[in-house]
């Protein structure tokens, strides 16, 4: 029923072509199968534990379907599903997936960016929640903490280095709607938002702009925060990714966030210009 609601809707938007669909149908518990060793080492669809049924068609839909539609390789699944964990705090699944995304590839800069691209929208509490269970994967596994150091701005630097990114995928939006604040507010929020964001996040090496404004929409969807969806989906097509690509993000959030979120962002999608 889940894959013929997904199916449904996603072929009445206009995003999922017929070869898609067709594929939809091949073999989903051998992919499911396959896709679970790469990621976690062991068997899916075991029968075992307290709700067989249930981890059934969860393992069928993720691993046998969801993780095949769209063009995403598996690196790029599990960062995206690790910001979702991280942005909804669900610690213990959180760790599960770092230790998945390091087994298909993630390198640990690369997931330990992901999680640090989460700050700015999650706030920082629930990141160190984050960092805290990332990192022990990684003391685990014998990965010497700390990581090196991504960071290529100063306390000079920052602002101009941020305003750079953000002007070249927002503008000035932000700036123009803070003119009306009070007290000096109208010019801090604004430079909060160049330096914070963009100078402290965007500009760090081993995840490029492009990357990094893909996982941010998928940390902005899990949030529900409908109204900064179309300027970041809009941010996304300027650093780089299609439409496409978004698509295939959303219906990677999906099991992990729910049906609601997932499809109005698609719908967003869908009906911001390219």
């Amino acid at each position: 029923m889940i894959k013929k609601l997904l199916i449904i809707t996603l072929a009445i938007a206009g995003i999922l072509p017929a070869s898609a669909q067709e594929a939809s149908e091949m073999d989903r518990i051998e992919l499911c199968k396959e896709n679970y060793r790469a990621l976690f080492g062991g068997e899916a669809l075991t029968g075992q534990g307290t709700d067989p049924e249930l981890m059934d068609i969860l393992q069928k839909f993720i691993f046998g379907e969801v993780f095949r539609t769209g063009d995403l390789d598996m690196k790029s699944r599990e960062m995206i599903t690790c910001v979702c964990l991280a942005t909804m705090q669900t610690l213990p699944q959180l760790k599960g997936h770092a230790e998945a995304a390091l087994n298909v590839g993630v390198t640990p800069l690369e997931l330990r960016e992901a999680i640090y691209q989460c700050a700015p929208y999650i706030g920082y509490p629930r990141t160190l929640n984050a960092v805290g269970v990332i990192n022990e994967v990684f003391k685990e596994r014998g990965i010497s903490l700390p990581l090196e150091i991504q960071s290529t701005v100063t306390e000079s630097t920052r602002h101009v280095e941020g305003a750079k990114i953000q002007i070249s995928l927002y503008g000035d939006k932000i700036k123009e709607g803070m003119k009306s604040l009070p007290d000096g507010m109208d010019k801090v929020i604004p430079d909060f938002l160049t330096e914070a964001c963009f100078g402290d996040y965007y500009t760090r090496k081993t995840l490029d702009v492009k990357t990094r404004e893909l996982l941010s929409l998928c940390v902005l969807v899990t949030l529900g925060t409908e109204k900064q969806l179309a300027s970041h989906i809009s941010g996304n097509i300027k650093a780089g990714n299609p439409k496409e690509r978004l698509y295939a993000a959303m219906i990677q959030c999906l099991p992990y966030i729910g049906f609601p979120n997932a499809l109005s962002a698609i719908t967003i999608i869908k009906d911001v210009k390219d």
